[in-house]
C-alpha cells in the first residue's frame, strides 16, 4: 500500500553542496550534521515495537553515513582551531553512539591540547584503557 508510505526528506549530509563551503561554512555544516545524526541516535535508542531491529539497523546506517560525511568535510577545513572544534563535535557524536574506537582515533588528530583535555574530561570513556596501562 503506497498510500501510507511517506517519502523521507533527505538528510543534511545527503544534500549536495553547489559551491565550496569555506572554513566557516564547513564548520556550520558539520554542526548541522552532528545534531541531525544525534537526533537519529536518540530516536534509535527509544525505538521499540515491531520491526525494531530492522529500523535500528537502518538508523545506524543513516548516522554512520552522517559521521562519514562530517569527516569528509572536516578534512577540507584549513584552520587548525576550527578543524579541532569540528572534529570534537564528531567525537562527541561517536561517543554518543558508542563508537569509541573511532572516537579515540579522531582524538589523536586534535592538535590543541586544551580541546583534547576538555573532551577527555567531558567523555572519560575516551581514555584508551590499553594505553593507560
Amino acid at each position: 500500500m503506497s498510500w501510507f508510505r511517506k517519502d523521507r526528506q533527505p538528510e543534511v549530509w545527503e544534500v549536495a553542496d553547489d559551491q565550496p563551503l569555506g572554513d566557516i561554512g564547513a564548520a556550520h555544516k558539520i554542526r548541522e550534521i552532528c545534531a541531525s545524526a544525534a537526533a537519529i541516535a536518540e530516536a534509535m535508542a527509544a525505538a521499540g515495537g515491531r520491526n525494531a531491529e530492522q529500523k535500528r539497523a537502518a538508523d545506524a546506517e543513516r548516522y554512520q553515513a552522517g559521521i562519514k560525511r562530517a569527516l569528509e568535510i572536516a578534512m577540507q577545513i584549513s584552520d587548525d582551531s576550527m578543524r579541532d572544534i569540528s572534529v570534537s563535535q564528531i567525537i562527541r557524536l561517536c561517543v554518543k553512539v558508542d563508537h569509541l574506537k573511532t572516537a579515540r582515533v579522531l582524538l589523536r588528530t586534535i592538535r590543541s591540547e586544551k580541546t583534547r583535555t576538555e573532551l577527555i574530561a567531558e567523555c572519560p570513556a575516551l581514555i584508551d584503557q590499553d594505553a593507560a596501562s
